[in-house]
This record gives structure tokens, C-alpha cells and sequence, in this order.
């Protein structure tokens, strides 16, 4: 880190400390020549992720339509949007632990049921008739008794 009064090279820390709830860090820096103080801020770097949609084409991964659409499934159900920022979260700590800089929305949609289904069974099976397309009822009964045969 350069010191932006003299441009020498070297400085050291005086205090450290989490900013922006954990997200950032702001360093308190000292110039070893002109033992000038002088404030700078660490980010996390993070690179976007790209969901491969069904028609194969791409896109950042987006959050709010995940959202959008859980929005829609738990309509009229007990779940609090802050149970659904939170199943988010972890979905997409999940995909960023993964190393995986791409994502199919295949994937992503069997992490959303995944978590919904632990929240809310009357959702998840909404999101499921959406999410895989029911032609017909025989389908969604076969959805319906996987569900109860894991109770």
C-alpha cells in the first residue's frame, strides 16, 4: 500500500477493525517515512456466479428470482420473509462453497426445494409443480407421494 502523501511503499497497521457488519475491514496505516496516518478499507473479492439456464444460455445468478418465486409458493403460508432471505443465503453460500463458477438453474432449483421442504410442505410442493412442470396430475400424485412416503 502506497502512502498518498509521500508515494513510499511501506506503512504499518495501527488499528484494525470490522466495518459494514463483517463485510468490509478499515485499517488504521502509518507511513514508515513520513509517519503520516492514513486510513484504508478491505473488501471481499467476490466473483459473479453464472447460472446455465435450460435453453443454455447464461446469466449472473440473481437472487430476486429466486425470491420471486418463493414469494409466489409460500403465498398464504406461515413463512417469514426473513426465513426466506435466510434459505437464500444459504443457497447461495452453498453455490460460492462450490467453487463452481458456473451453475446449472437446474441445480439451484433442486437447492431451493431442498430447503423448502424443510420449511414448508405445502410450498415446496407448489414450487415443485412450477419448478418441474407437471403435465398432469399423475405426476404431480407421484410428487405428492414421494412426500409422504418420507414422513
Amino acid at each position: 500500500m502506497n502512502c498518498p502523501f509521500c508515494a513510499y511503499e511501506e506503512s504499518k497497521v495501527i488499528d484494525s477493525r470490522p466495518t459494514d457488519e463483517g463485510q468490509r475491514i478499515r485499517r488504521r496505516r502509518e507511513c514508515l517515512q513520513c509517519a503520516k496516518r492514513f486510513t484504508t478499507y478491505e473488501i471481499i473479492e467476490s466473483l459473479p456466479i453464472i447460472v446455465i439456464k435450460k435453453d443454455k444460455s447464461r446469466e449472473t445468478f440473481n437472487r430476486n428470482k429466486i425470491m420471486n418465486g418463493l414469494l409466489r409458493a409460500c403465498e398464504k403460508r406461515p413463512v417469514s420473509i426473513d426465513m426466506l432471505d435466510k434459505m437464500i443465503d444459504d443457497i447461495e453460500t452453498i453455490i460460492q462453497n462450490s467453487l463452481d463458477r458456473e451453475v446449472t438453474s437446474e441445480k439451484i432449483g433442486e437447492l431451493v426445494m431442498e430447503k423448502l421442504k424443510g420449511i414448508d410442505e405445502v410450498a415446496y410442493v407448489r414450487f415443485a409443480s412450477v419448478y418441474r412442470q407437471f403435465k398432469d396430475i399423475n405426476t404431480f400424485m407421484s410428487e405428492l407421494n414421494k412426500l409422504l412416503s418420507k414422513d
